[in-house]
């Protein structure tokens, strides 16, 4: 007969944590950190039996309490809208009259190196931060829309006007920014274009 299939006849012991999580642990070892014992000792089909029967709610206690205390204190079913959806006009109505402020979005690093590979390929990321979360857009470059002829990409000095073309919101749009590169940050606005 081999080994694992030789009858367990350790003693075992059921073992709780903070979390009312339960588990079992030989019998004859010190409990790990962070466990303590639950009151049951036996063979390892009995602990487990035992955990069974007394462990009928899965969640971790933090979470039963939190989700206790929410449905003592429901919210409001009517929440204020924010402002974004609100009466008016749409995100795309609203980003086109006018100029908004914009960034430009750089992950992970917001520097005029990454926005000049940007460029490179063809695709940058405006946001407009004034909406709601703020809205960050995708833009296909329009090379002959572009002007860098103001700014020094490597210096990262003056300024550049990016164009190029997107679809928000199912509507075809054209996005325009002036980037001041030391900051980043400029003016944009959104121009829908016809179908």
């Amino acid at each position: 007969m081999q080994r694992d299939e030789q009858e367990d006849t350790s003693l075992y012991s059921v073992v709780m944590n903070h979390e009312e999580q339960y588990s079992i642990w030989p019998a004859d070892r010190e409990l790990p950190i962070g466990w303590t014992a639950a009151g049951k000792v036996g063979s390892k089909a009995e602990c487990l039996a035992h955990i069974e029967a007394v462990w009928t709610d899965m969640r971790p206690l933090s979470l039963r309490r939190r989700m206790e205390e929410i449905a003592r204190s429901p919210q409001p079913a009517t929440q204020t809208a924010p402002p974004d959806a609100e009466e008016g006009p749409d995100l795309v109505q609203r980003l086109s009259v006018g100029t908004h402020a914009v960034e430009v979005g750089l992950r992970p690093d917001r520097t005029v190196a990454a926005l000049r590979d940007a460029i490179d390929r063809g695709y940058v990321h405006i946001r407009f931060t004034e909406t709601t979360g703020g809205t960050e857009l995708g833009v296909r470059l329009d090379r002959a829309d572009c002007d860098l002829s103001r700014a020094d990409l490597v210096a990262g000095t003056g300024t550049i006007r990016l164009a190029g073309t997107l679809t928000l919101d199912f509507v075809k749009v054209r996005c325009s920014a002036d980037i001041d590169l030391p900051a980043m940050t400029g003016r944009g606005h959104l121009d829908i274009q016809q179908s």
